[in-house]
């Protein structure tokens, strides 16, 4: 693949060259890490006449858009490493039925920024739950890479997928998943306290004040309402502070208003912590508090698109 030479001192989102210190790796942009697909997806191509492209949402730049005669030789350019918090490379899941296969999602690739927040959206079985749970490293795809947060999940085991999940990864699902046998509090605190974390009890009465439940400490799920409920769960997805977070369906059991004040609080942990939100939803107005929407249809990606909130 192709970059025009750079006879302009590079910039990396405003950074120049010998500002980007140590978090900045020289990566080639054919390297599976930072290419998707067929295009300069991820790797910003400077041009001869422009500084470095600042373009926190990594705007797609194929070959053919780029003038033959500024195609002079490949270049390795200059690359946050961190950037990037989720890569999708030409995943396919397929499922056997007697002498047949099944595709359930075909050839689809993207990028994630860190600190980015991203609704998939479409019909039901369009491969949503499925895209999530290979991005999550919950399943395996038949075919294709996922690279989160520079682990290559597809080339893990189940334990070792575990570790990284326990370490990085956050979930919110539509069923709330809460243990009704403990309270809210308590629920917070099973995560912490698998991981032996020091100070569990405070830090879970610390989310679950943040997340408007302080009153609610010592209510069991049967207590609270489906909001609430969500609420414990979100503070519950936030414990470890993870990297990434995924919500499958979040408000599905909710009505429209306390749906909506559900996703404006992910919305607000997003800006406020930058973990990187993945929310699946079949709901239109819930995904346009994203700052892009990625639609699949017939387990291909058919739009991705940014919102006014990506400004």
């Amino acid at each position: 693949m192709l970059v025009p030479a750079m006879s302009t001192t590079p910039r990396i989102f405003g950074l120049g060259a010998d500002e980007a210190g140590p978090a900045f790796a020289a990566l080639d942009c054919e390297s599976d890490l930072v290419a998707a697909a067929s295009t300069l997806d991820d790797c910003v191509a400077a041009r001869p006449s422009e500084p470095f492209a600042q373009a926190p949402t990594y705007t797609a730049l194929t070959s053919a858009a780029i003038p033959d005669t500024r195609l002079r030789y490949r270049q390795t350019i200059p690359i946050p490493r961190r950037s990037l918090m989720l890569i999708a490379r030409d995943l396919t899941k397929e499922y056997r039925s007697g002498d047949n296969r099944l595709a359930v999602l075909r050839d689809v690739s993207f990028s994630i920024p860190q600190g980015a927040f991203v609704a998939v959206v479409g019909p039901s079985g369009s491969g949503k739950t499925t895209l999530l749970g290979l991005l999550a490293g919950l399943d395996t795809p038949t075919h294709g890479k996922v690279i989160l947060d520079d682990a290559d999940l597809t080339a893990m085991d189940e334990d070792q997928r575990a570790r990284l999940r326990g370490q990085k990864v956050g979930f919110v699902f539509q069923s709330f998943q809460l243990i009704g046998t403990l309270t809210a509090l308590e629920n917070v605190q099973v995560p912490l306290e698998l991981r032996g974390d020091a100070g569990a009890a405070a830090r879970a009465r610390e989310l679950l004040e943040r997340v408007g439940l302080g009153d609610r400490l010592d209510h069991f799920p049967t207590q609270l309402s489906g909001g609430e409920q969500q609420r414990v769960a979100i503070a519950r997805a936030f414990a470890n502070s993870p990297r990434i977070l995924f919500a499958d369906e979040p408000t599905g059991n909710l009505d429209s208003d306390t749906g909506g004040r559900i996703v404006e609080l992910l919305e607000a942990l997003n800006r406020e912590s930058k973990t990187t939100i993945i929310l699946v939803t079949h709901d239109h107005a819930l995904a346009a508090h994203a700052q892009r929407i990625i639609r699949l249809s017939d387990g291909r990606v058919i739009s991705d698109v940014e919102t006014e909130r990506a400004a």
